[in-house]
């Protein structure tokens, strides 16, 4: 069910009795766009372990202390191919 955040909140206590003993999930909007969503106890707990699963998953990509943020070990051959200038700046030009 979808509904906006101003309809809720009139018909709270009915939206969570849909959730808790119906099985349904209700999405939260605002303007027309999902802002939450209201899931049972059960569902949240998956969402929770998805979480903590791909935290997991994440924490093992991070590079090791020897290599850049991107996994790129710090003697890459690879070096920055532009850089920042203020606009209206050119190199060998000062004002």
């Amino acid at each position: 069910m979808e509904i906006a955040v101003t309809q809720a909140r009139k018909i709270f206590a009915e939206l969570l009795n849909r959730v808790v003993y119906g099985g349904e999930e209700v999405v939260l909007t605002r303007h027309g766009k999902t802002v939450a969503g209201i899931v049972s106890a059960d569902d949240l707990e998956l969402l929770r372990q998805v979480r903590s699963a791909r935290l997991d998953l994440t924490r093992a990509d991070r590079p090791t202390a020897d290599e850049g943020p991107r996994g790129i070990p710090e003697e890459s051959p690879l070096s920055v191919a532009a850089q920042y200038r203020a606009p209206g700046t050119r190199p060998g030009f000062s004002r």
